[in-house]
């Protein structure tokens, strides 16, 4: 099978992260993390248009909230905000938070969060001072309108790869310090994840220097694709069996997360970053066409 790996023009995000689909726009939302950007890719027009969160040093994620097509939950240090932005101007403002998590670890931010089928939010946090490789201060989550965070896993490194499969009743979840993926048993009417197990082990497939695995997505057959970090390719894998059925190669090390999006949803979104002085294209989103697979696109946020 013959897959293209092309670069979505002007995408550059020096830690590019969170890539969503979202339908309704046409439009791929992702993240420059380290300095609060916020960006949309617009499929029709073929251009990414770019903005800064005012007064914000992070943006973890960008999640489009249901019924308000210019608000957007972003990861913003500790707490989810509500930011408002048009999808084209250069400035994008705070106007409330949503919750904050882990007040007193002033050491931690949030990190990956998506949200569930159902329009439930879910992420987690990572240390963001010494070496985050080696610090499991973070934890896991999930909120839902009216309630409060409720945290499901404690000692987390880097909270990272969160992804659904509503025929398997399972969510996937990647603690990136663990060099695994687990399978959570996931109830969708209740949100509710329980019983995680092992599916992937990184750590068996380079053991001279292990692949950090950072983002995930899922296809309409129930495989995973999970960004290795320094590993320079996407993992298509299947879950049930923990077999790797291709190796996707991108022209860069730093792959960062994946989200599958287009008018047909089979095109696979990469972001990647260029931290610690990567050669070009480091930074660069990328396109993968000709994978014979779909996906599902992001689901809004209810607030």
């Amino acid at each position: 099978m013959s897959y293209k790996v092309e670069a979505v023009p002007d995408s550059y995000a020096a830690l590019g992260e969170g890539p969503h689909w979202d339908v309704d726009r046409q439009s791929l939302y992702y993240v420059d993390l380290e300095s609060a950007g916020i960006n949309r890719y617009d499929f029709k027009q073929n251009k990414v248009y770019k903005a800064k969160i005012e007064g914000e040093i992070f943006a973890s994620f960008i999640l489009p909230v249901e019924n308000k097509p210019q608000e957007f939950a972003v990861g913003c240090g500790l707490r989810t905000v509500i930011v408002q932005w048009d999808g084209v101007s250069a400035v994008a403002k705070v106007t409330r938070t949503l919750f904050e998590v882990q007040p007193d670890l002033k050491e931690n931010r949030l990190n990956d969060a998506k949200t569930d089928p159902n329009g439930r939010f879910y992420g987690g946090t990572m240390a963001d001072s010494g070496d985050i490789f080696t610090q499991w201060k973070g934890e896991l989550y999930s909120w839902q309108a009216g309630g409060q965070p409720n945290a499901i896993r404690s000692k987390v490194g880097i909270s990272n790869g969160l992804a659904w499969d509503v025929k398997a009743k399972k969510f996937y979840f990647i603690d990136t310090n663990n060099h695994e993926v687990l399978a959570y048993d996931y109830n969708q009417s209740t949100g509710a994840v329980s019983n995680p197990k092992v599916i992937f082990d990184l750590r068996k497939i380079r053991p001279e220097g292990p692949l950090f695995p950072d983002g995930m997505t899922v296809d309409t057959d129930g495989n995973i694709y999970v960004a290795t970090f320094n590993g320079g390719t996407v993992f298509k894998v299947n879950p049930s069996t923990g077999k790797i059925l291709l190796e996707i190669k991108i022209p860069t090390t730093q792959i960062t997360s994946v989200a599958f999006g287009g008018p047909n949803l089979d095109i696979l979104y990469v972001t990647t970053a260029n931290k610690f002085d990567q050669p070009k294209p480091a930074g660069t989103t990328f396109q993968v066409t000709g994978l014979n697979a779909k996906g599902y696109a992001g689901v809004n946020l209810k607030i």
